[in-house]
């Protein structure tokens, strides 16, 4: 992870234990005597000065009664080999985010990609990789799409460019399912749905977008290229991001017309792969 999106998200660690420190009712003394450090390291943690060891982290979701949110935190900072080193912190941020709100220009968003098109992307990316790493990359790209199964998921809007549509990944066969999961989760109302059209001209964004919001920590943005990702805390640059993501939205077609032109890609993609 660079050491911008890494020190973003030992922020975000700090902010969230202040704030379940508060709720608790205990003092960063008190904390500290409770998980065998002092107060003043309490107070680092929080600041994002200090980093918790492992056994700290575990102690302190045992603490504050967390269900393990410091521990998952703590483990995913210090090593996932399943995520890009750059992408590993925000996995976590998207469990605890109350809205995600995304724009893809060039592939399906990852919590919406089926098996079949995950496969297809990880190995373009790694064309001389074991099974074995291919197989793990997939299953961990899908298992983060778990969040929008939950009662209690996070409201998820994204807005993808048409070309993504449009571009066999995998092949045409692969491409047709991947987009008939994006319709079916559409029609669900499991996700907010949006294409982003050719007609639309140039988008306000040229790379991919995230932003989350947290129901009591601030905002953040992500943005991510080919070979790295960034993680903003700024409040001025994540301003910046919201407006972007909002003239987005509006030059992409409604969720009607969106999930039309879904169906319409599927069944394009269908009939390339019956002719061959």
């Amino acid at each position: 992870m660079a050491n911008g999106s890494r020190q973003a998200v030992w922020e975000f660690f700090g902010t969230e234990l202040k704030r379940r420190r508060e709720e608790a009712g205990l003092t960063q003394t008190e904390l500290g005597a409770k998980v065998f450090v002092s107060g003043g390291y309490i107070g680092q943690f929080e600041q994002a000065i200090r980093k918790p060891q492992l056994d700290v982290a575990q102690r302190i979701d045992q603490v504050l009664q967390t269900d393990g949110i410091f521990e998952r935190l703590c483990r995913k900072l210090i090593d996932d080999p399943r995520y890009a080193d750059y992408f590993a912190g925000v996995v976590d941020l998207e469990q605890l985010a109350t809205t995600i709100c995304e724009f893809e220009p060039t592939v399906v968003p990852g919590l919406l990609q089926t098996p079949g098109y995950a496969r297809a992307l990880i190995l373009a990316t790694h064309p001389f990789a074991a099974d074995e790493f291919i197989a793990e990359r997939v299953t961990a790209r899908v298992e983060r799409s778990a969040i929008l199964k939950d009662a209690a998921r996070p409201r998820y809007w994204a807005i993808v460019h048409e070309g993504a549509l449009r571009t066999a990944v995998g092949g045409a066969t692969v491409a047709a399912e991947a987009l008939d999961h994006l319709a079916e989760l559409s029609r669900q109302r499991r996700v907010l749905l949006q294409v982003f059209p050719f007609e639309a001209g140039a988008p306000a964004n040229n790379g991919s977008l995230r932003l989350m919001e947290f129901n009591d920590a601030p905002p953040v943005a992500y943005t991510e290229t080919s070979f790295s990702g960034t993680l903003v805390d700024d409040p001025a640059v994540v301003k910046r991001a919201q407006g972007a993501y909002d003239l987005l939205r509006g030059a992409a077609l409604s969720p009607e017309m969106s999930l039309d032109l879904i169906e319409s890609a599927a069944e394009d993609h269908r009939r390339c792969a019956s002719s061959t």
